[in-house]
């Protein structure tokens, strides 16, 4: 079933395999601590295996996962998300009542590290439409922060004007 050696993870080839969209993945990507990041569940869901068997690759290459690649959440950031969102991952890891330890969470480096670490047909796929899906989500995060630096300069002018106009009010 899954085979694993020091440094190298073989996912579950024997899951029947699902392709997921750029879109399916962007919807998989949160902001946290200001960064763009998966939940190591999704992450492992993606590519066909464990949750565990993800975790067990970094911890065995914990010198390939700074914290600017992967952290672990807080107690308070995986309440913040459950509320904020409809979470199973992080609610159901198993049937014996859900996750036992705080969810890693991955950068887009530390999911490009992570598919080095993967060694088949799937991972190299998955990777590839991950970080698709990070440069898109960029990409949004960009075109919105324009967007609202626009709305912020109308909203500016808007209550100069309504000063300008409660002023007039008052002298007449």
């Amino acid at each position: 079933m899954e085979k694993e050696n020091e440094s190298l993870v073989q996912t579950n080839e024997e899951l029947e395999i699902v392709e997921y969209t750029s879109e399916d993945i962007k919807n998989l990507i949160y902001t946290i601590r200001g960064k763009q990041v998966m939940i190591d569940s999704d992450v492992a869901m993606l590519y066909h295996c464990e949750t565990r068997v993800i975790n067990q690759a970094v911890k065995r290459n914990i010198n390939r996962f700074p914290d600017r690649f992967c952290f672990k959440l807080t107690e308070n950031e995986v309440e913040n998300l459950k509320s904020h969102f409809v979470i199973s991952s992080l609610a159901k890891e198993n049937s014996y009542g859900g996750r036992r330890k705080l969810p890693l969470v991955f950068t887009e480096q530390g999911i490009a590290m992570l598919s080095g670490l993967l060694r088949n047909e799937i991972a190299i796929q998955v990777s590839i439409n991950i970080m698709d899906a990070f440069v898109k989500m960029r990409k949004i995060l960009t075109t919105n922060g324009q967007v609202f630096e626009r709305l912020t300069n109308v909203e500016y002018k808007l209550i100069e004007q309504n000063k300008i106009l409660s002023s007039h009010e008052k002298k007449v």
